[in-house]
């Protein structure tokens, strides 16, 4: 009976200790996991950081040249109006020389 008793406990034992080693695998497994999630949540974070300064970089691009062109058009009406007064000038100076 004694004999029985000590391989019980060393059957129990050892299942104990294979079990004990597979839940390390497994703890070890679900960590590496853990930390393949974080590193892709990171890299998608850090993506979406880059995709979000290069959409400000090309709004403040158009925008720069949105205003280039308000400024170029504004400096043609001023060009166009001075040409207008220039005109406009002559001829009243000559209605007066007549």
């Amino acid at each position: 009976m004694r004999k029985f008793i000590i391989a019980s406990m060393a059957a129990a034992a050892f299942s104990l200790a294979a079990c004990s080693e597979k839940a390390q695998e497994e703890t070890s497994e679900a960590g590496a996991a853990v930390a393949d999630d974080a590193a892709a949540a990171g890299d998608a974070v850090a993506e979406g950081a880059a995709d979000a300064a290069d959409a400000t970089a090309a709004a403040a691009s158009d925008a720069g040249n949105a205003i280039e062109g308000t400024v170029n058009a504004a400096g043609d009406a001023a060009a166009a109006a001075g040409d207008k007064v220039a005109e406009e000038t002559a001829k009243a100076e000559a209605n007066d020389k007549q």
